[in-house]
């Protein structure tokens, strides 16, 4: 309780800082030391989450439901969610201007920026549906971060029952031989385990993604090696 309180205080301390007339966008300047970065990630989300519920122009109650399912907000806390949420809303910068402030804090090639992309696919699928407008947000937002393409092909393919493909959650291809995969998903089992996401600054709480994640890294391989054997 005491690192979750801990992390909205600090949010609270950031919104407190803003000088009159600053975006939100001007708190990622302020938000360098390593023990800033798990608010960064969760400002991060919440404001890219609000700049794509532009996207499809509503907000369901399913994607709240999911962004709590990521992130714990204590009752005495929800009123500073709600004023990151609204003012990344009301803020006239762009989502790529979010996008490439996150993308600096973080510093190319981080593995954070696939999590926090990651973080955004589970809130836009929550209602069921993924919208081509959210297909196009969330595109750009990778392309911001420096996310590869196979990198991004495994995340929607993971999310979105349309784009399903048990070899680009992997990230390989039918033609790839087996030993090959073999050594993809224990490198991406690997990957995944909550230690590694701790590690890497990513809010505790957030690592509950993680599980799914390794769920569908399991699926996909296992569904790859009984196509093979059959």
């Amino acid at each position: 309780m005491l690192q979750r309180m801990s992390i909205w205080s600090r949010i609270a301390e950031a919104l407190a800082a803003l000088a009159a007339g600053e975006g939100l966008s001007e708190v990622f300047g302020k938000l360098r030391t390593p023990p800033e970065k798990s608010v960064g990630f969760t400002i991060a989300v919440i404001a890219l989450g609000a700049k794509m519920a532009k996207a499809d122009g509503r907000v369901t109650q399913d994607e709240v439901y999911a962004f709590r399912e990521v992130f714990h907000i204590p009752p005495n806390e929800e009123k500073n969610a709600a004023r990151v949420f609204n003012l990344a809303r009301s803020d006239v910068a762009g989502f790529d201007g979010y996008a490439a402030q996150i993308a600096r804090l973080f510093g190319p090639e981080s593995p954070v920026l696939e999590d926090v992309l990651e973080g955004l696919f589970h809130i836009a699928l929550a209602d069921g549906e993924y919208h081509p407008n959210e297909d196009a947000f969330l595109t750009e937002v990778a392309r911001i971060f420096g996310v590869s393409e196979a990198g991004f092909a495994a995340i929607r393919a993971r999310y979105s029952p349309r784009h399903r493909d048990p070899f680009a959650i992997l990230s390989v291809t039918p033609e790839t031989p087996t030993p090959e995969i073999r050594r993809r998903w224990r490198e991406l089992v690997r990957e995944t385990h909550p230690d590694r996401m701790i590690a890497r600054g990513v809010p505790e709480e957030a690592v509950k993604m993680a599980t799914r994640r390794l769920s569908e890294i399991n699926e996909a391989y296992e569904e790859i090696m009984a196509k093979r054997a059959a």
